[in-house]
């Protein structure tokens, strides 16, 4: 799974522009869908600072990878290069700074409704993509 999750000032995204940025998160991942979250968390004004000064024009990302590590440079960049594409109008377009991290844990630590998923790439994943497939996907 890939977890995204967004901290903003309030009201800096729409419900569309929520369900844009989601869904383009989830083009971004050759994954199935459903591994795939997003949270926006609205911080309310003074509620956020940086260097010790209120940041009412800033957005925070914080991704968790699990289900897939990037494991070589080109694949970062190629990323990187999607994520930047995404969120700039989202973001600097509208005179909000933003960043982001990503953390990667290793995919034996982890486990959907108790089960430890199928290995990546594998018939098994498929299967369970397949089989585990919410109904509006």
């Amino acid at each position: 799974m890939p977890l995204w999750k967004i901290y903003h000032p309030e009201n800096a995204f729409t419900e569309q522009d929520k369900k844009s940025i989601a869904e383009g998160l989830t083009a971004i991942y050759p994954l199935p869908k459903f591994y795939v979250g997003v949270v926006f968390e609205q911080i309310p004004k003074h509620s956020f600072y940086i260097g010790g000064e209120p940041a009412d024009d800033f957005v925070r990302i914080w991704v968790d990878h699990i289900a897939r590590q990037m494991d070589n440079d080109a694949i970062k960049e190629r990323f990187f290069a999607a994520v930047n594409k995404l969120f700039t109008p989202f973001t600097t377009d509208r005179g909000l700074r933003w960043e982001l991290h990503v953390d990667e844990t290793p995919f034996s630590l982890w486990r959907i409704q108790g089960l430890r998923p199928p290995l990546p790439n594998t018939p098994a994943e498929k299967k369970w993509r397949d089989e585990n497939r919410p109904s509006d996907y």
